[in-house]
């Protein structure tokens, strides 16, 4: 169930009913113009990249495209019942022969888009391609290499590298299968997507991404005959655009359009406990937030039930730096909750009694991508200076907060911002590695040779079962101590959708399953 406050904080309980934002009066076409479309038009809150090599980017609009166009080894419904459930697509089987070798069966009779037969060399192009350190989303935990059998069976070999094939299990469902004769050739597989999955890309028109159905898909052809992805940064003319007929799917909800479009019998509201946690990231290589007792002074500022209040139905409660949705995750007793003596009593060891002594902190958020942001932002910054952190919010159009998101040499720019972490896989070192180990340090710039060893464990145990044992009591506890992010909240994700739109399936990091979807 997902958790809801009863209360919104007087300042917001006024809101105008949609909620507040610039109107792009562009976009909103008139509803006899929609009606002559047939393509399923989905407005998405994340400009693309433009660069349609799925290896180059962490866009989570991008991924929910590659979705619909590319196939996988599995999927990961990732329903809260079930966090660890995986269905084989383009895999018939994941077979662990021993601890650095997993065998892989594939399906056969699947062509990529360009007509050329899908195989085990496809396999082995993207593992080997995508864990390249090179790679900007370089998700996998290492060098990898996969052995051909035959044209239809592969195996998994990490015995050089140094850590479990296991853990390419969960990662099964989350990079997507691209055609070797692309990897071969860079230009080409930036230049367009040529996957197996039930769309194809047809072409980028401005923000808008159109494909067409894949009428020799493997599953059977889509009924819908095209999705159109448009990016529209503002919460308020998607909803407005879904109410006037000119959008079949809109996403990221707030708390006012979901209310809205509720009262509305031509809409569904779908809502989920998603895979992503949204973080306050500290710049753990620059001073003040190099010293874990100043960041756990910070967390321990921060009230998050507030924040919740503030969210309502977009947000709900977590007690680790992952997903309740993600493999292993538990509420880690250890972790930072709302305490101001607590937090005085850590700036005065490390030296700033009071936060006297502090230098101003920059905090970076964005607005027009994730629900509430602005708002929150204010209030912990408010909370912050409670207990004497001098801050400096600084609220950016979503481009400009992304230009200065990552860690960069000397420190990343601030030294706090806030982001979520969405990835479409149960595997949580998708989210703790990429950010915690020193190998990656995405955001945090985090250099810690305790957070180091206990990632390392989970990573090189040799069971499943042993790894969520390290994970649940020494990973998550670990990290919680050392707080080089604070987990505000797991988001919950909101689709607002026509009722003309049935048998859709929408994954808890927001890509859609439209296989079997019909749109009267």
């Amino acid at each position: 169930m997902i958790n809801r406050r009863d209360v919104m904080l007087g300042g917001l309980a006024g809101a105008a009913a949609l909620g507040f934002g610039r109107v792009n009066p562009d976009f909103l076409m008139n509803s006899a113009f929609a009606a002559e479309g047939k393509a399923l038009r989905f407005l998405g809150a994340e400009a693309l990249s433009g660069n349609w090599d799925p290896t180059t980017h962490t866009n989570l609009g991008q991924l929910i495209v590659e979705g619909f166009v590319f196939g996988y080894l599995t999927r990961a419904p990732m329903k809260p019942d079930k966090p660890d459930e995986l269905i084989f697509e383009l895999a018939e089987s994941m077979t662990p022969i021993d601890a650095s070798t997993m065998e892989v069966k594939l399906r056969k009779g699947v062509k990529f888009h360009d007509g050329t037969p899908f195989t085990a060399a496809d396999v082995k192009a993207t593992y080997e391609y995508g864990c390249l350190p090179d790679r900007p989303a370089q998700w996998y935990p290492g060098l990898v290499t996969v052995d051909v059998v035959d044209d239809f069976t592969c195996r998994i070999n990490t015995k050089a590298h140094g850590y479990p094939a296991a853990l390419y299990y969960y990662l099964s469902s989350f990079l997507p299968i691209m055609s070797a004769k692309d990897i071969a050739n860079k230009a080409q597989l930036s230049a367009r997507m040529n996957g197996t999955g039930p769309y194809k890309y047809v072409e980028q028109k401005g923000d808008t991404t159109v494909l067409a159905a894949n009428a020799d898909f493997f599953l059977g052809a889509p009924k819908i005959p095209g999705v159109e992805y448009h990016f529209v940064g503002d919460t308020t003319t998607r909803t407005l655009s879904l109410l006037n007929g000119s959008a079949d799917i809109i996403e990221r909800l707030e708390q006012e359009q979901v209310e809205t479009i509720s009262k509305d019998a031509r809409f569904n509201i779908h809502k989920a406990v998603s895979v992503e946690n949204k973080y306050l990231f500290f710049r753990c290589s620059k001073k003040p937030f190099d010293d874990p007792r100043v960041r756990l002074a910070a967390c321990h500022s921060i009230d998050r039930k507030q924040i919740l209040e503030i969210l309502g139905v977009s947000g709900t409660y977590s007690k680790a730096h992952i997903s309740p949705v993600k493999f292993g995750y538990t509420e880690v007793a250890e972790y930072p909750e709302f305490d101001p003596a607590k937090a005085q009593k850590l700036l005065a060891e490390a030296g700033f009694p009071k936060g006297q002594g502090l230098p101003e902190l920059t905090y970076y958020t964005s607005v027009g991508f994730y629900p509430k942001t602005k708002e929150y932002a204010e209030l912990i910054t408010g909370m912050l200076q409670e207990q004497g952190f001098k801050v400096n919010l600084q609220t950016l159009e979503v481009a400009a907060w992304g230009n200065l998101l990552y860690d960069k040499p000397g420190g990343g720019e601030g030294n706090m911002i806030d982001c979520g972490w969405c990835t479409g896989s149960p595997e949580p070192d998708l989210v703790l590695r990429t950010h915690f180990h020193s190998s990656s340090k995405r955001i945090t710039g985090i250099v810690d040779k305790d957070i180091d060893a206990v990632l390392d464990k989970e990573r090189n145990a040799t069971s499943i079962e042993e790894r969520k044992k390290i994970l649940q009591t020494e990973t998550l506890p670990t990290i919680a101590r050392k707080a080089p992010a604070l987990a505000l909240f797991t988001s919950v994700f909101i689709h607002a959708y026509s009722k003309k739109l049935d048998g859709l399936y929408i994954y808890p990091n927001g890509m859609q399953d439209m296989t079997k979807a019909t749109l009267a």
